[in-house]
C-alpha cells in the first residue's frame, strides 16, 4: 500500500483559520496577503478575476472576504477578516470581483489587477489545498512560487545597482538564492525582486530594508 507523506500536522488537520474551507478561505487570504505585499502598499481599487470553482461559490464559502482581508494585510485567522469588505470600504479601497466562466490552470484560481496613482500590478494565484498557495503569473511573467519556500519579497525604485547591492548582501549572509524573479513597472519606476532562498534566512529583512531607493521588504518561509 502507499503510504502518504506529511510536512508536518498542519498538512492534515489544515491551518488555523476562519471557516469554512482552507482552499477558499485560508489560501485565499494568503494570496491576499502576499500580493499586497508585492504590491508594496493598498491599492486604491482591486479587480479579483475568479476562475471555475472560486468563480461558482467565491461568496458562499467566504472566499471574497479572505481575499479583501489578505490585501488588508490580515492572516487566515484574523479576527477581523468577517468584517473585510467593510473595512475595505472605511479604508477607501475599491473592490470589483469579476467572475469568469473560462478555464483555468487550477480550479481555485484568480487574477487581481491592483491600481494606485496610475500604478499597475497584475498576478495570479492558485489555492492548491490544506492553505497551500502558489504564485503562476506577474505582471504577464510566468512564474513557479509555492511561497512554501523561504521568500523576500522586495519593491524598490528601479535605479542601476539594486539587483547587485541584494544579491551582495544574500551572499554575505551565506543565503543561497534558488529561483529569482525581476520585473518593473517602467524604466525608473518602481521595480520587484522575488528571491527564493534555500534556507530560512528572516535576519536579513532589516539589512535590505535599510538600503537606499528600497521602499518594502517582506519575508515569507
Amino acid at each position: 500500500m502507499e503510504q502518504l507523506k506529511y510536512r508536518s500536522v498542519f498538512d492534515i488537520i489544515g491551518p488555523v483559520m476562519v471557516g469554512p474551507s482552507s482552499s477558499h478561505t485560508a489560501g485565499a487570504a494568503r494570496i491576499g496577503k502576499v500580493i499586497r505585499s508585492i504590491f508594496g502598499e493598498q491599492p486604491d481599487s482591486v479587480d479579483i478575476y475568479l476562475y471555475e470553482s472560486f468563480a461558482k461559490t467565491y461568496r458562499g464559502h467566504g472566499t471574497d472576504i479572505a481575499l479583501v482581508g489578505g490585501l488588508l494585510g490580515m492572516d487566515p485567522d484574523d479576527e477581523h477578516l468577517a468584517d473585510s469588505l467593510k473595512i475595505a470600504y472605511e479604508h477607501g479601497m475599491e473592490v470589483y470581483f469579476i467572475p469568469k466562466s473560462e478555464k483555468a490552470e487550477h480550479p481555485n484560481s484568480v487574477k487581481m489587477i491592483l491600481h494606485k496613482d496610475g500604478r499597475t500590478l497584475s498576478v495570479t494565484g492558485k489555492s492548491i489545498g490544506g492553505g497551500n498557495i502558489q504564485i503562476s503569473e506577474l505582471n504577464g511573467f510566468k512564474i513557479s512560487l509555492s511561497m512554501g519556500t523561504p521568500t523576500f519579497i522586495t519593491v524598490h525604485q528601479d535605479v542601476p545597482g539594486m539587483i547587485a547591492k541584494v544579491t551582495n548582501i544574500l551572499s554575505e549572509r551565506g543565503a543561497n538564492i534558488g529561483t529569482m524573479t525581476v520585473t518593473r513597472e517602467s524604466k525608473g519606476e518602481k521595480a520587484i525582486m522575488i528571491i527564493e532562498v534555500d534556507e530560512p534566512q528572516p535576519g536579513i529583512c532589516e539589512q535590505l530594508k535599510a538600503l537606499d531607493y528600497m521602499y518594502t521588504v517582506n519575508y515569507f518561509d
